[in-house]
């Protein structure tokens, strides 16, 4: 791994240590690769995910735009799952990435959807 990765890793283990989701309040986790951006509700008591999103589902992947503004619609739908399941309040999991650019979309997507963190 190179060094870039590594220090991620480091920030992630980090963030993980001091944040987990449980039924009422899970944590919204955040994988970023380079064309795609993909988005789960994680029940960290249980070990199981409650709900995703990815920019890779035919509603999202069929539209226009560039990859913030995918990422963002990420975020809408993953709040659209959420309200559907009665979860409104989650725990953000940044997985160690900067709060900036495609994270921050998502974040303020899923805020805008009536996720609440």
């Amino acid at each position: 791994m190179n060094s870039k990765v590594k220090a991620r890793q480091k920030i992630r283990y980090r963030i993980r240590k001091k944040i987990s989701g449980s039924a009422s309040k899970p944590r919204l986790s955040i994988f970023r690769s380079n064309k795609d951006i993909y988005v789960q509700l994680i029940d960290d008591a249980s070990q199981t995910t409650i709900a995703s999103a990815s920019s890779r589902q035919k509603d999202i992947a069929t539209q226009k735009g560039d990859k913030v503004s995918t990422s963002k619609l990420v975020g809408e739908a993953i709040a659209k799952k959420s309200q559907e399941l009665g979860i409104k309040d989650v725990v953000f999991d940044r997985s160690g990435y900067l709060y900036h650019g495609r994270i921050k979309a998502v974040a303020e997507g899923a805020r805008e959807g009536g996720l609440v963190f």
